[in-house]
């Protein structure tokens, strides 16, 4: 937990990895997740780099799995979790998984066709059958003419020996789906001009869909007919509806037949189908009990061939040279893990550090309980190299600064509970496997909300609050009994007067503070609202100078770190005047005027606003007497030193940095010229050492120094200091929204009380059904509670802490200009 205050100390590796055992190096590299590599091929597309085949084999692979897996889900089936710690396959295996794959895909295709051919061919035979055994009677002799002329007895058709003697009657049966039947019945009538005869009929059994399995509803028609061009255009329009056309014989006999012929096939090809089913589930058990090691071996390989990749490869082709970040404390770790890859190839793996100008970036290990707070400091910006991080801190200053704004007994123990909850079942399958966005965001949180919770019921308890009514857990340090007693109220006065006040000056109605928290007859006061108006008001002004004056010398500990001594004098002194002189005296005066004016003296107190308007403005009100002596010249004071800071704030770092950056400049010139001097003065400079000096100074990890640019340092702080004094006013006044929070989220629970509670039960009282209207009345209390309270409240309260935090980190000790190490690791993949 070291790291945790900054971050850890990391070191630029050079590694020389065999070409043999390359493979196997990294492999091992990635299940330990102890190095970040670099890119040294940055300016190579990635279609010309040593390992482009073996990465896009593998990436042919994984579409290969993905057509796997998406059979598998089509069957209703699920994938198993793989089981962890499955190693990176060696690069002989990959042919064999190939095969293996590519083979259990061609039977998939192979089968999952056959599948669907037998499917559409019994669902013809079904639809044909339905056809003949639906009922359709023909007509004997019948061409359809709807007109009004002839009655139903007349035949239609001339008796034998007429002009149309050699006609006959033709058929047309077949099936259609619902939605069209209406649309074809039309286009028939009118396309042949009602010179035939269509039925339609529904199914009596829904038939399964070859395509998608769902039950469907058909529509069966038969059509009779006669004349050749009616028919070819009867042929044509059932074409155009995609209408499933069968044979269907003039006798009776005939079609009975038929379709016992086609109820004995469609047992032929059930029974075929079956055997296909089953030799299809086969197969998808064995791609269920294949693919997710698979894929997690191939993830893993792909994951190798990509680190490769950002390899450069030596001048004699036996070596890979590999660039990595690794935390200091790791390199022994690392030094073991490349010499036991590295064993078989007989050539032992090699591991150095080497110096870096870049600015390393930054490791801070987390677990379970930490890696919400840090997710909260993240969100500002990962801080720089060894900067301070305000995560362990964060532990604290938020639940506390939520609680705040969220205090409430209740409120808070119902989200301790649920939190506790997520706690006691992280371990369990079920809820870590959850895929519910929402769930994984209050699962990844749940110690956050833990504290939150936790902190809420201590607030609460300050506040004493318990779902907005007070409890009296101590006495109540004001006396009724002594002020009726003393003030002589009688009983004509009590009728008068529908409200009573008590004079904390009469003795014996004020007994004390109350021993924690806030009294609970304040609950019964009129004047309720208004004292914990001015005690929230004056409290989240207190905290949130206390806040900002935390960052402020939490920067010390970054400028002492860095060895930026200049910085204490002509930053951080500078912030701490400007904001203490000005705020923390608003501070001082909120505490003084608690500690020294009493309830005798409550009447003549004078105002602290106005004394701090008049402070700025370098006057005086003579109807608001001073609180102390001397308080004009203390004010007038700090007003000025408070303006002096500025411009040392703007000025002083810029000056001091061009002062060094000329001395530094002067010290060099005057050491090139002693070594001009020098290399004059002995010419027999041996050839070695002239070498020895070239490789040091073209050394990649020689500190040059950065080029000073005084425009710029003057353009940052300036920047630094305008926003650190409007930070100042404005982020004093972003405090406030604890005190707006703290009251909205106490009314909103009083008003709740006041609309579930005292309605629903005062209107329970009058119908004389108590008990029956105390149920839904509770239930509704405890969802409007979840819902407004928690949910929208609570959200609305961790939102405003986040700020408040934002407000902590900008512009006093933490830059947020960083970059996370992100070492290469199968952990993502184990999952």
């Amino acid at each position: 937990m070291g790291s945790m205050f900054r971050s850890e100390e990391v070191a630029l590796v050079q590694l020389f990895l065999p070409t043999a055992a390359a493979y196997t190096c990294v492999s091992q590299l990635g299940e330990l997740g102890l190095v970040e590599f670099r890119d040294l091929n940055a300016s190579v597309s990635a279609f010309q780099r040593r390992f482009v085949v073996d990465v896009r084999r593998c990436e042919e692979l994984e579409k290969t799995f993905t057509f796997l897996q998406e059979e598998v889900r089509r069957a209703g089936l699920t994938l198993p979790l793989p089981e962890g710690g499955l190693p990176a396959p060696p690069p002989r295996d990959l042919l064999r998984i190939q095969e293996e794959t590519d083979r259990l895909a061609q039977e998939l295709r192979d089968v999952r066709g056959n599948q669907q051919a037998l499917r559409a061919q019994w669902h013809q035979l079904q639809l044909h059958s339905a056809v003949l055994g639906q009922g359709h009677s023909p007509p004997v002799s019948s061409a359809a003419t709807h007109t009004d002329g002839p009655s139903e007895r007349t035949p239609l058709l001339q008796a034998p020996g007429g002009p149309h003697q050699d006609l006959r009657v033709n058929f047309v049966a077949g099936a259609v789906e619902p939605h069209k039947a209406a649309a074809l019945e039309r286009l028939l009538w009118r396309a042949c001009r009602g010179f035939l005869i269509a039925s339609f009929r529904e199914t009596e059994q829904q038939l399964e869909d070859p395509v998608t399995g769902e039950p469907a509803t058909w529509m069966t028609f038969l059509i009779s007919y006669w004349g050749g061009q009616i028919g070819q255009k009867i042929r044509k329009i059932t074409d155009c509806f995609h209408c499933h056309v069968f044979p269907f014989a003039e006798e009776e006999v005939a079609r009975r037949a038929a379709l016992q012929q086609l109820q004995q096939q469609s047992q032929e090809l059930q029974e075929v189908l079956g055997e296909t089913e089953r030799f299809l589930s086969q197969v998808l058990g064995r791609v269920q009990r294949l693919l997710p090691p698979w894929q997690v071996q191939i993830r893993k390989m792909k994951a190798v061939y990509l680190a490769l990749n950002q390899c450069s490869v030596s001048s004699t082709h036996k070596c890979l040279i590999a660039e990595a970040w690794c935390a200091t404390c790791d390199l022994p770790a690392l030094q073991q893990a490349l010499q036991d890859s590295s064993s078989e190839a007989g050539v032992s793996a090699v591991v150095h550090c080497i110096p870096c100008r870049d600015m390393p970036p930054t490791l801070i290990r987390t677990n379970r309980f930490t890696a919400s707070f840090q997710g909260i400091v993240d969100a500002y910006g990962v801080g720089r190299y060894q900067e301070v991080n305000p995560a362990p801190y964060t532990i604290i200053t938020f639940p506390f600064l939520f609680a705040v704004m969220f205090g409430d007994v209740g409120h808070g123990l119902l989200m301790f509970l649920f939190a506790l909850a997520m706690v006691l079942a992280e371990n369990q399958p079920a809820v870590k496997s959850a895929q519910n966005e929402i769930w994984r965001t209050f699962f990844g949180g749940r110690y956050l909300l833990l504290l939150m919770g936790l902190f809420s019921v201590y607030t609460g308890f300050i506040y004493n609050e318990c779902f907005s009514r007070a409890t009296a857990i101590f006495p109540s340090g004001w006396s009724v009994a002594a002020m009726a007693n003393q003030s002589g109220w009688s009983d004509a006065f009590l009728a008068q007067h529908q409200m009573l006040a008590l004079d904390p000056n009469v003795t014996g109605v004020f007994l004390g503070p109350y021993p924690f928290g806030i009294d609970p007859v304040w609950s019964l006061a009129v004047n309720h609202l208004s004292f914990l108006n001015s005690f929230k008001m004056k409290m989240s002004v207190i905290l949130g100078v206390t806040h900002m004056t935390f960052g402020v010398v939490l920067g010390v500990f970054n400028h002492v770190h860095f060895g930026q001594w200049h910085r204490l004098l002509l930053e951080t002194l500078p912030e701490l005047v400007f904001l203490l002189g000005l705020f923390g005296y608003l501070v001082f005066l909120v505490i003084y005027k608690w500690l020294c004016f009493t309830a005798d003296s409550a009447a003549t107190a004078p105002s602290i606003l106005i004394h701090f308007i008049n402070m700025f403005l370098f006057s005086r009100s003579p109807t608001n007497r001073p609180l102390f002596r001397g308080q004009e010249v203390v004010q007038s004071t700090l007003v000025v030193l408070a303006l002096a800071t500025v411009p040392v704030l703007l000025l002083g770092t810029p000056l001091f940095l061009r002062r060094k950056h000329q001395r530094r400049q002067s010290r060099r010139r005057r050491l090139l010229d002693e070594d001009k001097a020098g290399l004059l003065g002995q010419p027999d400079v041996s050839v070695a050492s002239q070498n020895s000096d070239e490789e040091k100074a073209g050394c990649p990890g020689a500190q040059e120094e950065e080029e000073f640019v005084l425009s710029e340092v003057f353009m940052h702080q300036a920047i630094h200091t305008i926003e650190f004094c409007l930070g100042c006013i404005s982020n004093t006044a972003s405090y406030l929204r604890l005190w707006a929070l703290s009251l909205a989220h106490a009314q909103l629970s009083e008003v709740l009380w006041a609309m579930v509670m005292r309605v629903g039960l005062g209107l329970g009282g009058e119908m004389g059904v108590e008990a029956v209207v105390l149920v839904p009345v509770f239930a509704a209390f405890a969802v409007m509670t979840v819902a407004i309270l928690l949910v929208m409240e609570g959200l609305s309260a961790f939102l405003h802490a986040l700020r408040l935090h934002w407000v902590e980190f900008q512009n006093k000790f933490y830059s947020g200009s960083g970059y996370k190490l992100s070492p290469f690791t199968f952990a993502v993949e184990d999952e």
